[in-house]
């Protein structure tokens, strides 16, 4: 399942392959819909009278799309989501166009070419462009690329040392897969259970609010990675590290969460003995958009430490996921009516 899931097109408006295959985890054990802007959600009726618990991760993944074409047959191309140029330097893509699906490489002025002063600084992403091998115009014609196309990066889902597993896209093809188990491992449920996989997270939260709006949650989570910290250069300091166990956002650039709902969580994980960590993010997840839906939606992040994220490779730590998805099954079950009360009481 990592591989289908992190080898799967997806960038943010192109999430149909992602789609189809959480749907297709979705289909046998729970009703499947979707809302305009292309999420897809399950939904597990559980007990009548209670709460609408809504746990969502983002389709999408970061990419590109094709700006323009030049004359010599070589793409320029706008990032879809956030990216650091250095990354990008002779990695592949993939782009897709109505013709099929080609590889090229990202490529750039060579430093043998450049003055002093400009192999001082990296370049930024309007001066890069992608070789598919074509010449000219016409051949990139031929290929059906067109402005508007997606592109996505290349590469396979591996396995490395230690329980590490690397591949693009793990934001958040990670929370797919809790999303994916969590389908197809349901038990006698006290609550109505609503399991989301949203699109266009990386460019503005914006399948969360849809989904919201469609739901109607009375409580909600996100799942998606965080930063882990032990790689060299980062903050020794940080608990956010591999084998930290699930992470449990006490603060983000979008949300601050729930106490109640908070406390809850990590009540939870110490009472079945799942290892878990308080941290802090400055980007954002899709309980920013959700959270604040209607009247109000008592929410919270958990997610698990990753490593190079926004690039081509991306690693996790094969013990914090166990311990993410565990986390999830945990709360889903005691999460009842009486429990939502004691979460929503603020007077």
């Amino acid at each position: 399942m990592f591989a289908e899931l992190t080898e799967a097109f997806g960038p943010s408006g192109y999430e149909g392959d992602v789609r189809a295959i959480m749907a297709g985890h979705f289909s046998g054990p729970m009703s499947v819909s979707t809302d305009r802007l292309g999420s897809v959600v399950a939904s597990h009726e559980g007990e009548a009278q209670g709460p609408k618990i809504l746990l969502a991760a983002h389709m999408d993944e970061v990419g590109f799309m094709v700006k323009h074409i030049t004359k010599e047959g070589y793409i320029r191309f706008l990032p879809i989501g956030g990216w650091w140029p250095q990354v990008l330097l002779s990695q592949r893509v993939n782009v897709r166009t109505r013709k099929g699906d080609f590889e090229g490489i990202i490529g750039s002025k060579p430093p043998h070419a450049m003055k002093e002063d400009e192999r001082k600084k990296p370049p930024e992403i309007d001066e890069l462009f992608i070789d598919l091998g074509v010449v000219g115009e016409k051949g990139a014609a031929d290929a059906g690329v067109r402005p508007g196309d997606p592109i996505i990066p290349v590469s396979p889902f591996r396995s490395l040392a230690n329980g590490v597993l690397a591949a693009k896209a793990w934001d958040d093809r990670v929370g797919c897969a809790v999303l994916a188990e969590l389908a197809n491992d349901l038990p006698k449920h006290p609550s109505r259970l609503y399991l989301a996989g949203t699109v266009q997270e990386e460019v503005g939260l914006r399948g969360a609010r849809t989904v919201a709006g469609l739901v109607e949650p009375d409580v909600a989570f996100a799942i998606d990675v965080s930063l882990s910290s032990d790689t060299p250069g980062a903050d020794s300091d940080a608990v956010e590290k591999f084998g930290a166990g699930a992470a449990v956002l006490v603060h983000d650039s979008t949300m601050i969460p729930n106490v109640a709902l908070r406390d809850f969580v990590c009540e939870v994980a110490e009472a079945e003995g799942i290892k878990y960590h308080l941290t802090s993010l400055h980007g954002g997840y899709d309980t920013g958009a959700i959270h604040i839906s209607k009247i109000g939606v008592p929410s919270i992040a958990l997610g698990l430490p990753s490593r190079y994220i926004h690039s081509h490779v991306s690693a996790i730590y094969e013990e914090d996921y166990s311990a993410l998805l565990n986390l999830m099954k945990a709360v889903t079950q005691r999460l009842d009516s009486k429990k939502l009360s004691e979460i929503t009481k603020f007077v």
